[in-house]
């Protein structure tokens, strides 16, 4: 029987070692350069837009003087903007992952419609808008409105949601399934009282981390011709608005000095409501986890 050297094995392992410490040290200086470059710039936000965080920012509306302009207009835009996106998306994204997953056919034309579903979420959020713009805007002639908007940006949030709900739905185990059916449990009463409940974490955090995404979005909003600055609120479905990252985006174009201070207050504003939905996603995903 041939034994294994042991001087051979000990040389192979200096060598790895070596090896693994330079990654180690590679990754590490890429990990710490990317760290330090988001506190640089969370330190610069800070600085320059804290002092502009008063009640005069959230009560004004957009101004072409920095010392009067605020976000009343934009804040109220996103929020409203918001509560149309959740229930189309939400509705629409989770009734299709139970569909595929639980009703449809597994053959090749339901292998191409998940397919494309994966590659949609990742397609330019500039092409939604220009796809909103063809039929909400035009063909279906709701102009600049809330409503033309929230369509668009719930297409583009919806591939997202789609798959995070088939990944949720798919990962509740096929026994619980099993014994529903066998207590005399209907294909539906099985869905809604045994699958959704036990999916609801990684549904829920899915489609709010989308949600996430679809408040910070500028491009389609841009496409569509969506106003940067307003003096007015909203007071319909049809009626123009406008958004947090679409004020930001105008004040961060101006010229004047100032209004880089101004635009950094907005991305505070913007930072702070994201933490807020992502903490949501975290208590309702922790929540949930520990009943199923």
């Amino acid at each position: 029987m041939k034994y294994i050297d042991d001087t051979v094995v000990m040389k192979r392992m200096k060598s790895r070692l070596k090896y693994n410490s330079l990654w180690k040290m590679i990754f590490l200086i890429a990990t710490s350069l990317a760290l330090l470059t988001l506190v640089i710039l969370l330190v610069r936000i800070v600085t320059q837009g804290s002092g502009y965080l008063n009640l005069d920012f959230f009560n004004n509306f957009g101004s072409r003087f920095p010392e009067k302009a605020g976000i009343k207009a934009a804040l109220i835009g996103s929020v409203l903007l918001m509560i149309i996106i959740a229930p189309v998306s939400m509705i629409l994204g989770v009734g299709t992952a139970i569909y595929l997953e639980e009703y449809a056919k597994k053959n090749k034309f339901t292998s191409f419609i998940q397919m494309n579903i994966s590659n949609l979420a990742g397609v330019p959020s500039i092409v939604f808008g220009l796809l909103g713009l063809t039929i909400f805007v035009r063909m279906l002639v709701l102009g600049k409105s809330l409503l033309a908007a929230g369509f668009t940006m719930s297409l583009l949030i919806l591939p997202v949601i789609i798959v995070a709900s088939q990944e949720a739905i798919r990962a509740v185990p096929k026994e619980q399934r099993e014994a529903s059916y066998g207590m005399g449990a209907t294909k539906w009463q099985t869905i809604t009282r045994v699958v959704l409940p036990a999916a609801i974490p990684g549904i829920l955090t899915g489609s709010i981390l989308a949600l996430s995404r679809a408040v910070g979005e500028t491009a389609p909003l841009v496409v569509l011709g969506i106003p940067v600055i307003l003096q007015f609120l909203p007071d319909g479905l049809l009626s123009q608005f406008t958004t947090l990252p679409l004020q930001i985006y105008d004040w961060a174009k101006r010229p004047q000095e100032a209004f880089q201070y101004v635009a950094s207050a907005g991305i505070i504003v913007l930072m702070i409501l994201l933490v807020i939905m992502n903490s949501i996603a975290i208590f309702i995903r922790n929540k949930f986890q520990k009943r199923y």
